[in-house]
């Protein structure tokens, strides 16, 4: 139920507030509102310490060597917390169409940074650094417990500056994926590889066994974003996880203010 409200119910009153001024909206979405057993039918192979997708193979539309698009399935399931959050973007769209108000929705890969609190639920990024350099028990869930699974990393400075542009181009809104990429993607195994270099060597335990809702590999494709607003990504993944690990060593108690700890 709180899903709910937090994710959908609230969107009614922002659309309310919206309609009632004549003011523009921006919707922050996520990767989660695509179909789960599309992206798990994926074709991959294993390049190293991670999975990669297998581009010499026919594809499902809205994918490539780039990485996910707009355009790709969003067919369910999508799990409860994908469907609250493309139902938001569809409220969100309807609104602007009918009371004439610009409504942007961007649908963005993993967003990390410092300041995050470093859970589960803030991205696997922040969370793996914090936990690696407090010595927190870590699992490579799934794909054979090997840690391959792949996810690209976004810096809400990068995002902010879409945003911004998206405002000032003066157009009547849109759908576009906003995310690291394929230059700024690592498996679960390259972040405690680079975790392990820089906070001493902290071994995953395997832990074989699926989760209902993980997937192997999502990697945003922001062409559209860069096409229409000449944006890229500014910081790489490596910029993103030092600034978390110098946030973490210069804040030692951010995991007791944030409630992950040793206890």
């Amino acid at each position: 139920m709180q899903l709910l409200e937090h994710n959908l119910a609230s969107v009614f009153h922002v659309v309310e507030y919206c309609k009632l001024h004549q003011a523009g909206l921006v919707l922050l979405s996520s990767s989660r509102v695509y179909s789960i057993p599309a992206l798990a039918s994926l074709p991959l192979i294993v390049k190293g310490d991670a999975f990669v997708l297998d581009d010499s193979r026919p594809l499902p539309p809205g994918v490539s060597a780039a990485g996910i698009s707009a355009s790709f399935s969003t067919s369910p399931p999508i799990s409860l917390y994908g469907s609250t959050k493309l139902s938001a973007e569809i409220v969100a769209r309807e609104y602007g169409e009918a009371f004439h108000f610009p409504v942007w929705v961007n649908r963005c890969g993993v967003l990390a940074g410092a300041g995050q609190f470093g859970t589960p639920d803030q991205g696997i990024f922040a969370y793996w650094v914090n936990a690696h350099r407090h010595r927190l028990p870590l699992r490579y869930i799934g794909f054979e417990g090997a840690g391959r699974q792949v996810r690209d990393a976004l810096h809400p400075r990068d995002l902010t500056a879409l945003i911004e542009k998206q405002i000032r181009s003066g157009r009547k809104g849109g759908l576009y994926v906003a995310g690291g990429g394929r230059e700024n993607a690592w498996s679960l195994k390259q972040l405690n590889v680079w975790c392990d270099q820089r906070f001493g060597v902290h071994a995953p335990q395997p832990d074989p066994e699926s989760r209902q809702y993980d997937v192997p590999w999502v990697v945003m494709d922001s062409s559209e974003a860069a096409h229409d607003f000449d944006w890229r990504p500014a910081l790489t993944i490596e910029n993103i996880v030092t600034e978390i690990a110098e946030h973490s060593l210069l804040h030692p108690d951010w995991l007791r203010v944030s409630g992950l700890s040793k206890m």
